[in-house]
């Protein structure tokens, strides 16, 4: 069993996703920003479109899943919760449960807090995965509709995934993040390792994704919200870790 993965820009600076089977030749996008990039992908890579895993509702995620699954007759697996109101839904999957793409697996997690419906995909096997607002690189997704508890007890289910998993994200946001998350803890040698390999990637025009979460752990503050030196960093010695979470994503909004 291999699977491959391909990387490429939707809209503004979404990532779109490809997972392919190369036993079975079956393909899943992992959500749907707009059609264009990925068909322009499939063309490319001779790929036949058979899913589209969504992880919440939100537009810039969902918008080309209309036609392409009018165009490719794919499966759409999306959230459980019915109430986000995302269409042409074929399966809905909550916590625990399993879809295969082909011999691929893929394990859905919930992690809720930037929407209430919000799941990551993980492909243990293949040591990845996808977590589109709710981890970035070296930062997290804004809390919309859930609140900082539930967001901190999300980024803890993916904290607990094995440090050689690939990460993959929702948006082209590490830069950003790595300047904030300097501004918190800059003396971090991680961190600093991570910003001059970002600074050169972003100039070469290249994706920063996908990252190593054993790295994440170690330079991303969203991640570090129970280590009493960020606590410390931000003058809130002994405070709960969800607390301090909340304080570094209100910085954050303001930054």
């Amino acid at each position: 069993m291999a699977a491959e993965i391909r990387i490429f820009t939707c809209l503004n600076d979404n990532f779109g996703y490809l997972i392919h089977d190369t036993d079975t030749k079956a393909t899943a996008s992992i959500d749907a920003p707009e059609a264009g990039p990925i068909a322009a992908a499939l063309e490319r890579e001779g790929w036949r479109l058979t899913d589209i895993l969504i992880t919440h509702h939100h537009g810039d995620h969902v918008g080309g899943v209309a036609e392409l699954k009018a165009r490719h007759g794919c499966r759409v697996v999306a959230p459980h919760d019915k109430a986000a109101k995302i269409a042409n839904v074929d399966l809905r999957v909550a916590n625990g449960d399993v879809v295969k793409i082909g011999n691929l697996l893929g394990r859905v997690l919930e992690t809720p807090g930037h929407t209430l419906d919000h799941v990551s995909y993980v492909f243990d096997a293949e040591k990845t995965v996808f977590a589109a607002d709710t981890l970035f690189s070296i930062g997290c997704g804004r809390v919309f509709e859930g609140n900082y508890p539930m967001m901190w007890d999300s980024l803890l289910k993916l904290r607990a995934l094995p440090d050689d998993f690939r990460l993959y994200c929702g948006h082209e946001y590490t830069a950003s993040n790595v300047k904030f998350a300097l501004s918190v803890d800059p003396d971090n040698p991680v961190l600093q390792a991570r910003a001059a390999e970002v600074t050169k990637l972003r100039a070469e025009n290249k994706p920063t994704i996908p990252s190593l979460l054993g790295e994440e752990k170690r330079a991303n503050v969203f991640l570090r919200a129970d280590d009493p030196d960020v606590a410390a960093q931000l003058h809130m010695k002994g405070a709960e870790p969800s607390a301090v979470f909340g304080e570094l994503r209100e910085r954050k909004n303001k930054s």
